[in-house]
């Protein structure tokens, strides 16, 4: 793969758990009086990890940052290696809708906030979710 040290440094220092935006919403959540379990699976027979989940609502919440899920407002196409990381990108575009399906068909709401979203407006959707189912 072609790319430069300073890309691989980069990509390299990327968190995949705990970001920014993942502890001002859960921060958000809390002050709204939401209790959550962190970095779950809601389901144990799928492989997948929610960002935060609510077992007694069956509500689990990712955060998807615009970049490596393909945000429709933010996603940049990188010219280098563009093929690698089209191919990366719709793939983790694919499983998000996998995971999606298979959490709804075992009875769960998926709440998908992107990284760009304000904390506040994302805790607000993620609570009135919340307090729907239960």
């Amino acid at each position: 793969m072609d790319s430069t040290a300073a890309t691989r440094l980069r990509m390299s220092r990327q968190r995949a758990r705990d970001t920014g935006i993942e502890i001002a919403l859960r921060k958000a959540l809390h002050a709204r009086g939401l209790r959550y379990r962190v970095h779950q699976r809601p389901v144990r027979t799928v492989r997948r990890e929610a960002d935060v989940v609510f077992p007694r609502a069956r509500v689990a919440v990712f955060v998807d940052g615009c970049f490596w899920h393909g945000c429709p407002e933010h996603a940049t196409w990188p010219k280098r290696n563009a093929a690698f990381w089209r191919d990366k990108i719709e793939t983790n575009r694919r499983r998000d809708r996998d995971t999606d399906d298979r959490l709804a068909e075992a009875g769960w709401l998926v709440v998908r906030v992107w990284e760009h979203e304000d904390p506040a407006a994302a805790a607000d959707r993620v609570r009135a979710e919340v307090l729907a189912r239960r």
